[in-house]
């Protein structure tokens, strides 16, 4: 297949990163790459989702991969999955026969392995310079839902209007469950059998990296899992706690020990953000250490800082992810950064995923989440759904049908024309409200 006819299909039925921030696919197709990389580490704590995909789906997931490595011309296609998640391993080992430029590069079980510039360095030994892109490597990489929808897309022309989702944590039967987009979280809650305590609070995504997202949120393209915990979880105090009060333990409590630095995952790549010199520059109003202050445009919020290193209980990423967004809000020209180099102790400052779930007081919720059917009568408790028109990184979609209108299922509901991504709807329906930020859907029964 042919980049352009690829892009076209992916932009058509709306495949972007089906986890994160959801990049437009087609956007990252490139003529410049010579390497591909399917990421299936799925490094996020009780996270199912992706191994699960690729055990089940491994053919689908596999041609779609192998038809974007043709379609960009890269000489290499790698499936970077983790040794640990043995069925995976087993069903990627049985297809590759069928594919003579594929091999599989397997990751330790250890976090953040999934994130792209830490992946591309565990699968190819090449290293991402500060700031740059994958591309500028000559990578791409995609997750493994994202090449399953590329699949239906080529085959089918279907467009993505339905999200595997795990919930897990605290709740009476974890599952991953595949809906609609536009479900509430409270109904998916429900199909994994309701809180298994009183009193919980939802994150949107994983311990480490999500947030804390409201009952009443929807599902959307990049909502990878649903972690149930108690309102009185540390992760939950956590990740509660204000910049201000965040700022004033800083201020009291860090020691400059250094263990934040130590065992950031960028500034072991040679990375040049150091969160113990921004902790410093920060909280005692060193205004003169400016790389220290710059340098925060370098972190990936991986949270290893904080939910992991640092035996006080304070909050690097938090201070640091706050100041970052004020540096790009405010258009600062950041110099030329420095990199120093991978870390020649890197290899021994891992966090492991086992060590890591102790940590966060997760243990008792690391249990299995298998594919679950969604009950027949979900329909009659979910009479509508609250469709985003922003569900990917670049400008919103904007609405091409109007109240009243009745749509049938992948009927297309909004459209980006520049860099975004086409919504459709998931089921036959009746429009009933349109905004600039959502579309509501009454489900047809």
């Amino acid at each position: 297949m042919q980049m352009t006819e690829l892009k076209t299909l992916m932009k058509e039925c709306g495949v972007v990163g089906a986890g994160g921030a959801g990049f437009p696919s087609y956007a990252k197709l490139s003529d410049g790459a010579d390497t591909v990389i399917l990421n299936c580490a799925e490094c996020e704590p009780l996270f199912r989702l992706h191994r699960q995909l690729l055990s089940t789906f491994a053919e689908e997931v596999l041609t779609a991969f192998d038809a974007v490595r043709e379609a960009v011309g890269a000489k290499k296609a790698i499936v970077a999955v983790k040794e640990a998640y043995t069925e995976a391993v087993e069903e990627v080992n049985e297809q590759l026969d069928k594919f003579k430029h594929m091999e599989i590069s397997l990751l330790p079980e250890v976090y953040p392995a999934g994130d792209e510039i830490i992946l591309i360095y565990e699968a190819t030994g090449r290293v991402v310079q500060p700031g740059q892109l994958p591309i500028s490597e000559g990578i791409i990489v995609f997750n493994v839902e994202t090449m399953l929808n590329t699949y239906y897309a080529m085959t089918e022309k279907r467009p993505v209007c339905y999200k595997y989702v795990t919930v897990a944590g605290a709740v009476n039967t974890p599952g991953t469950f595949r809906v609609p987009l536009g479900v509430p979280l409270s109904r998916l809650v429900e199909l994994a059998g309701g809180p298994s305590v009183d009193d919980v609070e939802f994150l949107s995504g994983g311990a480490m990296t999500g947030r804390i997202a409201k009952k009443k949120e929807v599902v959307t393209k990049t909502t990878n899992a649903v972690l149930v915990l108690p309102k009185n979880h540390p992760v939950i105090l956590k990740k509660k706690t204000s910049t201000k009060i965040n700022i004033y333990r800083a201020m009291s409590a860090c020691c400059q020990c250094r263990m934040c630095t130590d065992l950031c995952s960028r500034n072991l790549l040679g990375h040049p953000i150091e969160p113990h010199a921004f902790m410093r520059a920060a909280t005692k109003g060193m205004t003169s250490d400016v790389p220290a202050l710059l340098n925060a445009v370098y972190c990936s919020q991986c949270r290893i800082c904080e939910m992991y290193a640092c035996h006080q209980g304070l909050s690097p990423a938090m201070l640091i992810g706050t100041f970052r967004n004020e540096i790009r809000t405010k258009g600062i020209k950041l110099p030329e950064p420095e990199f120093t180099g991978v870390n020649e102790h890197r290899p021994f400052r891992y966090v492991p995923m086992e060590r890591l779930i102790t940590r966060l007081g997760i243990t008792q919720y690391n249990v299995e989440a298998p594919f679950a059917e969604i009950p027949k009568d979900f329909g009659k408790k979910c009479k509508t759904l609250k469709i985003e028109l922003r569900q990917h990184i670049g400008q919103p979609a904007k609405p091409i049908v109007k109240v009243g209108d009745k749509v049938e299922m992948f009927r297309k509901l909004a459209s980006c024309e520049g860099l975004g991504a086409e919504i459709h709807s998931p089921c036959d329906g009746t429009i009933k409200e349109i905004t600039q930020q959502y579309i509501i859907l009454e489900i047809t029964r």
